[in-house]
């Protein structure tokens, strides 16, 4: 780290993010929303979290090219629909990125749905059920929008965002708009995992499906994964969806609950009782009590299993 970077960053993250030249002043003339120490409880599913230092929404794909272009060299955090994010209690120094609604449309090709990063995946499975578009019915159920998916390659019943990934439309750190296909990402996604560069910002995919004559087939599967998630899956409460990645040989939750870690508790965090690898906001949690509870899941699991469960939810910002 050069110590202009670390001047930079002593001077701008002075809590609650007011330094006497603040952020923002520095920040290029856009047309989307910029505002600063932006509430983010209310943006994420846990319901936790403090302030944005700065908050930018583009109105579209060159707004956020222009912004990137001629922000001064402090971190950029991209939050989705926050289903699978826990921000800390002191909030996100630097700057967040949120895409609205002008990142939400989807639009319909032949097999093809053309997805904007903020559209959630929910109603690409329902737009792609209208359109009689088969291989979308495992989005059923799994919370977040399409960017989120497509960065941590999210999945379930054996189906994963990059098996129908055809391209992907992504900013750059320089501010570069680049349209990357199937060919070119076909070695950037493992398990849970996007391996293209955290700094990029995804805007857009295009994702192919099937066309099939009878929708019927595809209803089914979608109400049958609908239930399943039901079934065995917490609902109605604030929570980010799997708390840790599964490791070979044993599902995280199994190992959770082998441990005696079900239904314990810190503060207002609680782990799920019908399904242990949730974790819970009770409703007066913090980021610290969720936090706190993942740790000592997993000290209790290595040490009593000799397993290191790794966290699917990607923490974000500082302590308070």
């Amino acid at each position: 780290m050069t110590q202009r970077w670390t001047n930079t960053l002593e001077s701008l993250f002075i809590k609650p993010f007011l330094p006497k030249d603040r952020l923002i002043r520095q920040m290029p003339i856009v047309r989307g929303k910029l505002t600063e120490n932006e509430p983010l409880h209310k943006k994420n599913w846990f319901g936790v979290g403090g302030a944005a230092q700065v908050y930018f929404e583009p109105a579209d794909a060159a707004d956020l090219a222009f912004f990137r272009q001629n922000i001064p060299p402090v971190p950029v955090q991209v939050l989705g629909s926050g289903s699978n994010v826990l921000i800390r209690d002191g909030g996100i120094p630097g700057i967040t990125v949120h895409l609205g609604k002008p990142f939400q449309q989807i639009t319909v090709t032949e097999n093809c749905l053309c997805c904007g990063a903020a559209a959630g995946v929910m109603e690409v499975a329902r737009t792609a059920l209208k359109n009689n578009i088969a291989d979308f019915e495992f989005l059923c159920g799994i919370p977040g929008s399409v960017g989120g998916a497509v960065r941590m390659n999210a999945g379930a019943y054996g189906f994963e965002m990059k098996n129908c990934l055809k391209s992907l439309t992504v900013v750059t750190q320089e501010g570069e708009i680049r349209v990357l296909q199937a060919e070119e990402l076909h070695d950037s996604f493992t398990y849970r995992k996007c391996l293209l560069p955290q700094e990029w910002i995804f805007v857009s995919a295009v994702l192919k499906g099937r066309k099939v004559k009878d929708s019927s087939v595809i209803r089914e599967k979608m109400e049958a994964n609908r239930q399943k998630r039901e079934k065995g899956q917490p609902t109605g409460v604030r929570t980010a969806g799997s708390t840790f990645k599964n490791p070979e040989g044993m599902p995280a939750w199994q190992l959770i609950d082998k441990v005696g870690m079900r239904g314990a508790k810190v503060g207002g965090a609680e782990v799920s009782r019908k399904h242990c690898n949730f974790l819970i906001n009770t409703g007066h949690a913090t980021a610290k009590d969720i936090e706190t509870l993942g740790e000592q899941i997993r000290e209790k699991v290595f040490q009593k299993e000799g397993i290191q469960l790794e966290w699917e939810v990607k923490k974000i910002g500082v302590d308070k």
